[in-house]
Formats: C-alpha cells, structure tokens, sequence
C-alpha cells in the first residue's frame, strides 16, 4: 500500500523527531529528496518517500517505521 500524502516540513520533523528549521536546513544543504510536489512556492513530499529517505540514511538505527 503507497502512502501518497504529502508533508510539509512540519510533518517530516514531527516523524524525525526534529525542528521544521532543521528540515529546511538539510533541503539547503541538498540533504533531501527532491519534493515530489511544489504548490505557490512550497515543497511537499509524498510519506512514503520520507519514510524510504529515513529507511537510507546512515546512522538510522532505531529511526521511527510509522
């Protein structure tokens, strides 16, 4: 089952368990996916690719599967 909702950087926070400032931080730094979709100027990502990039990043042992 896909999970096509799309997050704003406070919803990728509240599942990494950081600061929205953090997300937009790891975006500037080319740390994140490519938002899957842009709407007047902001990005969103679907959860299921949050959840995949979460899945590859190193040191994610103990990371959050909901």
């Amino acid at each position: 089952m896909t999970d096509r909702r799309l997050w704003s950087y406070k919803e990728i926070a509240a599942h990494i368990r950081v600061q929205p400032d953090t997300v937009r931080s790891y975006r500037k730094h080319g740390l994140l996916p490519t938002p899957d979709h842009v709407e007047s100027g902001k990005p969103y990502w679907f959860a299921d690719t949050i959840r995949t990039w979460v899945s590859l990043r190193p040191g994610n042992r103990g990371a959050r599967r909901d």
